[in-house]
Order: structure tokens, then C-alpha cells, then sequence
């Protein structure tokens, strides 16, 4: 029967034809399907091919990863003798008889408040005045209690006790000092109450754990045995920390044990304070220069000298035992404080008995426990003495060259003044910056190399 289209007949047609058309007619509704989708995505269609897998097309071969930082850092400050002579002692008299002495620390306040930790050597004792002592500077020094008042609030944590002067009001004053100083919330370090308490201390500082030390020299031995300091014997074995010239492997034979000790309590770091050395002479010894390198050759992180009361040289040491350990030096702090100036001095009178130093250490932990000297910094500072209000005043004058053109407004300096000032801060950077610029570039270039970026290789 032919083939109708409503009732109309419909010419055959060959079977290709209709497949063409079949075929043709999904084409197009495909293309325009694909056309909508376009539109509606908004993007256009992409008919190129990849020519990489997106394995091959992540990057270079070689990634680098984020350079590690530290995760925690801790800077301890130090400055020197708080030398207090009498006539520093004179001027913290109030009118009704009391003491203050914040106008010593006035200025430098901002700087041991910034730090983690502020340790001062106290060149006195706190004997009081019921013992038969009265208050006096050298040769028999006795202060006041409200320097430690003044020191604390300023942000000192540690006060070192151990000096050549600490049994100048004998051990009725040795003791009381220590008393004192930690009533008021300070610590101490270098002598002892009793002979069984520990030699030294950890300080544990955000986290990383640093060991520190305090040692005295003697002037040698009673016929007991005892320790002498300026021809006093302490008269009770265990309560100072010292050392002889000529008896150094028994002191270094004690610094071992220390270290041992440190080392099963978790010490990650450690700083010594060293009385030493010869009284106004402004470069180190032969003596301290062995004992120092001695102490870096034991795996000291840095040792920071007292007693010349003047500067003395910053170094950087390298171990003889262990190529990849160095210590920091700075051999002698200079006054914090004293009555030494040049115009009364006949030892020396050159003005370096004016300056001193707000000497900083920072160490720092990194993400896989390491524990590196990471920084040091040194703020120089001058005493200005002077008259304010018709009484004699003691300031600390911190020499930050950063704020140089605001020395004279921010610390009421004179014309005169701010001349001694700049003399004072050249007569420091003769002695200190050669081996201050050799010891921060070491240490820059330790950091560099710790926080460079990892390099990975893919290929590999």
C-alpha cells in the first residue's frame, strides 16, 4: 500500500536519505544545545586539547618552602656596677630623710622595662644602719635598701651579688643584702645564704630555657681555706661563687658540673657574668682572654664582664673543640652608675669611668626545638651628673644614636652636657664597635643561613 500523509499520497524515498536526515537533524540540536550552555555559563567552549597532563603543568621541578622563624625569642639586658659612692647615695636623700634614687634609672627605664629580662651588678652591700655600719661609699660600701626599690620598678629582674666588695660590711652585710634583694622581689645571684643552695639558675624566658652563672674573683685564701674578697674572708664555705687565677682547673672543673647539672634539667642556653679583670684598663687581659676562650671551648653561649669600671672590647670566640660553636664577649660593662669622673679620677682621667653599656643578648627557638644566640645589641650609655633644683642628681643617660636628635629635649641636657654626651658616645664606639660589627654579622649570617628557604626537588 502506497504511503499517505493525510489521505494524500507520499512519494517513496530512498532509505539514505532518510538516515542523512536523521543524522543531520541531531547535529544541529546538539550544536545548539552546546550554543545555550555557553551562554548560560557565560564562558566560551574550550575545543583545544590540553598539552599536558595537570601533573606535568604543577610548576618547576624545584619548590621552595617558607623559610622557618624563630617561634619564640628571649632577650636578656645587662648593664653594669651600680658603683654607688657616697655622694650618689647623698642624692636619693628625700627632705624627710627617706631615700629614692629613681632619678638614677629615670631614662633608661624604657629599655630594661622592653626587656624579657634586666639583670645590674650591685657594687654595695644593704647592711643597713642598726649593725654598726653607716652608709658609705668606698672603701666600705653601704646603700641604702631603696636602690633595689628603684631598680625593680625601672624593670630590673636580677640583681649580681657577686663582687669584691660584697663582704665590705661583713657577713652580717653579705647576707642582709641577699635577704633584701629578694624580699623585694629580685633575684640574686653569685652568693648564697647557704652553702647548699643551687650555683646557678634557670630562667625559663617564652619558653626556651636559659642556664646563667655568677662568679667572683678571690684574692685568694685564709688559712682555713675560705675565699678572701679585698682581704675579707667569707667566713662560711658554699656562699660565693668565685674563682683564683692561679687555681683555673678547679674553676673550670666546678663550671662543668654546673653544665651537667643544667644539661639534665633541660638548659637549652647559657649566659656567665664574670668579675674580673684589672680596674681601668681599657682592653682585656691575658687572663680573661684565656678564661673566655676556656669558656667557649665548654659550650658557653656568652659571657658578659664586670669589675674594670670601665668598657672593655666586645669579641666573638671561636671553640677549639667544636667548629660549629662560638661565644659572645664583652669583656667589662663599664659603671652603671658611680661617682668616678674624670675630673676626680687620678687613675684615670679620660672620662671612661663616665660610661657604660645597656648590653643585650637575644636567643631564639626555632620549630624543630633548636635553641641559637640569635642577637646581641649595645645601647651605650653616659652618667650625667648634675644639679636639679639646687641638689645633686645621677642620671643614666641611655646614648641611643636612633633618637640622637632628641637627646637634648628628652633628657634636659645642657649645651655643655650634650657635648659629653657625644664624647662619651665616641669614647664607646672606639672600644666596643670593631668586634660589636664582627659579632652581629656573624650572627646575621647564622640566621641567614638558618632561615633560608628549603629548596625540594620533584624529580628527585
Amino acid at each position: 500500500m502506497p504511503n499517505t500523509y493525510k489521505g494524500r499520497p507520499t512519494p517513496p524515498r530512498p532509505p539514505i536519505v532518510v538516515i542523512l536526515s536523521i543524522l543531520i537533524a541531531v547535529l544541529a540540536i546538539a550544536d545548539i544545545a552546546v550554543i545555550s550552555l555557553c551562554l548560560r555559563t557565560g564562558k566560551k567552549e574550550d575545543t583545544q586539547k590540553p598539552t599536558a597532563s595537570p601533573i606535568e603543568t604543577i610548576g618547576d621541578p624545584t619548590e621552595t618552602e617558607a623559610p622557618p622563624a624563630p617561634v619564640s625569642t628571649a632577650t636578656i639586658l645587662s648593664t653594669g656596677d651600680l658603683l654607688m659612692h657616697k655622694k650618689v647615695i647623698n642624692s636619693g636623700k628625700q627632705e624627710d630623710g627617706s631615700y629614692d634614687f629613681e632619678s638614677i634609672f629615670r631614662y633608661i627605664a624604657p629599655y630594661t622595662g622592653k626587656a624579657d629580662y634586666a639583670v645590674a651588678n650591685l657594687e654595695t652591700t644593704l647592711c643597713g644602719t642598726d649593725k654598726g655600719f653607716a652608709y658609705s661609699g668606698n672603701p666600705k660600701f653601704n646603700c641604702p635598701d631603696a636602690l633595689v626599690d628603684s631598680a625593680r620598678d625601672a624593670g630590673f629582674d636580677m640583681l649580681l651579688t657577686a663582687n669584691n666588695h660584697s663582704m665590705d660590711t661583713t657577713i652580717v652585710g653579705y647576707k642582709r643584702t641577699l635577704e633584701v634583694v629578694r624580699e623585694k622581689g629580685l633575684a640574686t645571684l653569685g652568693t648564697y645564704l647557704t652553702a647548699d643552695e643551687q650555683k646557678w639558675t634557670m630562667l625559663d624566658i617564652n619558653g626556651i630555657k636559659i642556664g646563667v652563672m655568677c662568679f667572683c674573683y678571690s684574692d685568694g685564701f685564709a688559712p682555713n681555706g675560705n675565699p678572701v674578697l679585698n682581704y675579707n674572708e667569707v667566713p662560711e664555705p658554699g656562699l660565693l661563687s668565685y674563682f683564683t687565677y692561679d687555681k683555673l682547673p678547679e674553676f673550670y672543673a666546678q663550671v662543668q658540673t654546673y653544665l651537667d647539672e643544667m644539661k639534665a634539667a633541660g638548659v637549652e642556653a647559657t649566659l656567665v657574668y664574670m668579675h674580673w679583670g684589672e680596674e681601668y684598663k681599657l682592653s682585656a687581659n691575658k687572663d680573661q682572654q684565656a678564661m673566655a676562650q676556656k669558656l667557649c671551648d665548654m659550650g658557653i653561649d656568652a659571657i658578659v664582664g664586670s669589675h674594670p669600671h670601665v668598657l672593655e672590647p666586645v669579641d666573638l670566640l671561636q671553640s677549639t673543640t667544636d667548629p660549629g660553636h662560638a661565644t659572645v664577649v664583652l669583656y667589662s660593662l663599664g659603671n652603671a652608675v658611680s661617682n668616678q669622673r674624670k675630673e676626680e679620677m687620678t687613675t684615670l682621667t679620660t672620662g671612661e669611668t663616665e660610661d657604660g653599656a645597656l648590653f643585650s643578648v637575644t636567643f631564639a627557638k626555632y620549630p624543630d626545638g633548636t635553641v641559637c644566640l640569635d642577637a646581641v645589641e649595645l645601647i651605650p650609655t653616659w652618667v650625667n651628673m648634675h644639679a636639679n633644683s639646687g641638689k645633686t642628681e645621677y642620671n643614666i643617660i641611655p646614648l641611643d644614636v636612633s633618637i640622637a636628635t632628641q637627646w637634648q629635649e628628652r633628657f634636659g641636657l645642657t649645651d655643655v652636657q650634650i657635648l659629653n654626651a657625644k664624647a662619651s658616645l665616641n669614647r664607646t664606639n672606639q672600644i666596643v664597635s670593631q668586634g660589636l660589627e664582627k659579632v652581629q654579622s656573624y650572627l646575621s649570617g647564622q640566621k641567614e643561613a638558618r632561615e633560608a628557604p628549603a629548596s625540594t626537588d620533584d624529580a628527585a
